[in-house]
């Protein structure tokens, strides 16, 4: 399977701060956040991934990640010109996907709870379909909304309702089996212009192979595209960490702990960031 994280836009929402840097590129406590997505995508055992991105942020991208194997992992760039929707990534991404089942992620979306892990790799080894990822919200006009029905089949996707007919909230992470080119090939663009993730959802609901998977109390999930939920992502990931003295979204510690990664080059990466906590924290997993 391989991984897109969509990390374009111009981050309007948290203007002035994002006149200068993208949005994925700001810290979430002691991490960038394109850490946290790029997480998730390695906890699903995903090995290639494709960043999509804005022709004037891409070096950026390239100077903090760069080719991922410090993370033993396969990164790979490119560009997106105008935003058009999130069903873009799937037609930029064509060549990089190729026959494979891809997931995406969204660059600003933040993912915490235990036994995560586990949820993530069954999704990533579902053969055939889509699964989405829904989770209760107090504010549900603000989302993509699922109705779903008593067997917990998705009976309906709206894109922020103005009259929802539930309050579960479609997180931005999904993940697709090949078919979802095609599939978003021939989505039309909507009312703003866009191709919706919407009408690729839809369409595997009607086909009837869309998979929800339903988290629950103790699950976190931010969208951290805000003044207040960027605050509120770092002050909870401070907490979290402080509590329980392990990092989330530490990229050389997934990548260590899935084998992809050596002693070395978890030492190789701790002494280029001597004298921080982060590289203690490094060191600590060797020891």
């Amino acid at each position: 399977m391989k991984g897109i994280i969509l990390a374009g836009g111009t981050g309007s929402r948290l203007f002035p701060i994002t006149r200068g840097t993208s949005k994925q590129l700001l810290p979430v406590y002691d991490k960038p956040m394109v850490y946290y997505p790029l997480s998730v995508l390695m906890l699903a055992q995903i090995k290639d991934v494709l960043l999509i991105t804005t022709p004037t942020d891409m070096p950026q991208y390239q100077r903090l990640l760069g080719d991922g194997s410090q993370f033993g992992i396969k990164i790979q760039y490119k560009i997106q010109e105008k935003p058009a929707g999130l069903a873009q990534a799937f037609l930029l991404g064509e060549d990089f996907i190729g026959s494979d089942n891809v997931a995406l992620v969204l660059g600003d979306n933040i993912f915490y709870a235990p036994g995560f892990s586990q949820t993530l790799l069954n999704a990533s080894q579902r053969e055939s379909g889509a699964t989405i990822f829904c989770t209760a919200v107090n504010n549900p006009t603000q989302f993509g909304i699922a109705q779903i029905d008593d067997n917990g089949d998705v009976i309906s996707i709206e894109e922020k309702p103005e009259k929802p007919k539930s309050n579960y909230a479609i997180t931005g992470l999904y993940f697709y089996d090949n078919d979802v080119v095609q599939i978003a090939k021939d989505v039309k663009p909507s009312a703003r212009g866009e191709l919706e993730i919407s009408c690729v959802n839809r369409a595997y609901m009607e086909k009837k192979k869309l998979k929800l998977e339903f988290l629950g109390r103790g699950f976190t999930w931010l969208d951290s595209g805000t003044h207040d939920s960027l605050l509120e992502s770092g002050t909870l990931i401070q907490a979290l960490e402080k509590r329980h003295g392990y990092k989330i979204a530490c990229l050389e510690e997934i990548g260590y702990t899935n084998g992809w990664l050596s002693k070395e080059s978890l030492l190789k990466t701790a002494k280029s960031m001597k004298g921080t906590g982060y590289a203690e924290y490094l060191e600590n997993l060797v020891k």
